[in-house]
């Protein structure tokens, strides 16, 4: 097993042992010290951290993150972490202990059927069940989490099979007779793509993550700019296209950017790059851009007409096709269409990203406090979020500039997800800079992560959003439940102590005024720090389309 993960190039891994991974474990030691080192390994607090990290780790990296935990209860606490993996397309090998084969069936102690729990939720489950089994399936696990669309993979690996000796032969899998990862350009779509898009008057891109997954960052700049097409970015494809570009016209969903979501209902073509329709993003499906051709280019055929019905589909990895396309695109000016976003920008920048960022009285407020954060940061600073209104804002308000800037969990929506992610973040690029945004609820959910953090001085800067409340529940419980405000009131500890207690670098804000004070010396301490800003607690995201409803309705004020 150390010498197939070797092999894979594996060097970093993210685990936590137990008695049916002791073996491995056992092996491991070898591996991490001394003449042989090869990996660091990472003692995580929590099973569910070990795989958030190897996301975080993958996401920044672009390579396999690798988790390693015991059988039962030790493997069904990584669950969560490979479905959102799995909804994120994000490529990490979850590699569990299991009793012996002749123990399987026995209801033996931390037994669990892994491969068929985890069959839904990933690319590829396989149980090793033999020691000449070990370095062909370990190749196999890779090949099929990093090719394609990436996606996690898990390996359960029998007890027996990790304490057989057997000579050591190498394997390097690379094809596999039933998956196509790469499937082949069709010329004959990518032509007609090409003349949709020459004869539109009002064309709008829509930029996924898928961008990112296959290193076109730079093939999708020469698409846009060629035929001068205003493009929007999904939640994890915010880093594909640099904040600053001129074609950029913000954030799609329902947080959004207000210009972009309207003009997908005014569009006459639509072209969709590695993204897969999200209801989020489209809102109701019955009513969503009717009125436009839809090209949508990616890699995996079982996404295409899966949501939004389309006029042409091009399958293939957009690295490919995307110059494909390029090539035949006529040099085009749309200035009229751009110069339309503007009355719709101007008029979002009054009612919402000014108040929210500039306020002139009153608490402090998430989008003062992010902006402000992303005004100090290094230009390739990661941000890593986790889930809820912390979210929301950190996206909407942070600067990208840089690729492979953004941790966040999208599909799945895991609270929790934040701080393992930003470990794993902070391992995969120790030369940058990593922003950790947070709520109080998603923040004691994986707590006991900041053990991991104080073990290794991960230099994660954390900003605690404590509005003490469940923050995205209780703005819709005020907006669609009559303002009954059910169990989303947070009673909080004192974080104060518990980051002495970890021996955290910790201050508070509770005025504006000190903000930008603390703000530097966050960035400017060395190691991990955590800033808790005391938040409004009834401070709402805007814009919003309600759920449901159509992606015209979106709404600027409550």
């Amino acid at each position: 097993m150390m010498r197939a993960l070797q092999a894979e190039g594996v060097k970093t891994i993210f685990g936590y042992p137990g008695g049916s991974i002791m073996p491995v474990y056992d092996a491991l030691f070898d591996y991490t010290r001394g003449e042989k080192k090869c990996f660091d390994h990472i003692l995580v607090r929590h099973e569910q951290g070990a795989t958030h990290a190897a996301e975080g780790y993958a996401r920044v990296s672009g390579e396999v993150g690798v988790a390693l935990v015991t059988s039962g209860p030790g493997v069904t606490n990584t669950l969560t972490g490979i479905a959102d993996a799995m909804l994120d397309s994000t490529p990490i090998v979850v590699i569990a202990g299991q009793v012996p084969i002749s123990a399987l069936g026995t209801d033996a102690f931390q037994e669990v059927d892994l491969v068929g729990v985890a069959q839904p939720i990933s690319k590829w489950s396989y149980q090793i069940r033999h020691a000449e089994d070990v370095t062909w399936a370990v190749s196999r696990a890779f090949y099929i989490a990093r090719s394609g669309r990436p996606g996690p993979v898990v390996l359960d690996f029998a007890r027996n099979a990790q304490v057989e000796e057997i000579d050591w032969e190498p394997k390097k899998v690379d094809f596999i007779r039933s998956y196509v990862a790469y499937p082949q350009l069709n010329m004959d779509a990518v032509r007609e793509a090409a003349e949709l898009i020459n004869q539109a008057k009002r064309p709008l891109a829509l930029v996924g993550q898928g961008v990112e997954l296959g290193h076109a960052q730079e093939e999708l700049k020469a698409f846009l700019e060629k035929a001068d097409i205003p493009a929007g970015r999904t939640m994890l494809g915010l880093s594909a296209l640099p904040s600053n570009h001129p074609l950029n016209v913000g954030m799609l969903g329902m947080h959004g950017n207000y210009a972009v979501n309207l003009k997908e209902q005014e569009c006459d073509v639509l072209i969709a790059i590695g993204m897969r329709f999200s209801d989020r993003v489209t809102g109701n499906i019955k009513t969503y851009a009717k009125q436009a051709k839809i090209i949508h280019l990616d890699i995996d055929q079982s996404e295409i007409d899966k949501n939004v019905r389309t006029t042409v589909a091009v399958v293939a990895d957009c690295k490919e096709s995307l110059p494909a396309i390029t090539a035949l695109l006529d040099k085009q000016q749309h200035q009229e269409w751009r110069d339309s976003f503007k009355e719709l920008d101007e008029k979002e920048r009054v009612k919402v990203i000014e108040p929210a960022i500039h306020p002139q009285s009153g608490p402090l407020l998430m989008g003062e406090v992010v902006h402000a954060v992303a005004e100090q940061a290094a230009d390739d600073a990661i941000l890593v979020t986790d889930v809820g209104q912390n979210q929301l804002f950190a996206t909407r308000y942070f600067k990208y500039h840089h690729k492979r800037s953004i941790c966040t969990s999208g599909g799945l929506g895991t609270m929790g997800y934040g701080m393992p992610a930003a470990i794993g973040a902070t391992f995969a690029a120790p030369e940058r800079q990593v922003v950790c945004f947070m709520g109080d609820g998603g923040f004691q959910m994986c707590i006991e992560e900041l053990g991991t953090i104080m073990e290794q001085q991960s230099p994660v800067k954390m900003i605690l959003l404590n509005n003490h409340y469940l923050g995205n529940v209780r703005q819709w419980q005020d907006m669609f439940w009559m303002r009954r405000k059910s169990f989303t009131k947070m009673m909080n500890p004192c974080y104060e102590l518990i980051a002495q207690g970890y021996g955290i670098p910790y201050q508070a804000v509770t005025d504006r005024k000190d903000l930008a004070a603390a703000i530097k010396k966050m960035l400017q301490t060395d190691g991990p720090f955590l800033m808790e800003c005391a938040i409004k607690e009834d401070d709402d995201v805007l814009p919003m389309t309600p759920p449901g409803m159509n992606v015209n309705d979106m709404m600027l004020e409550i």
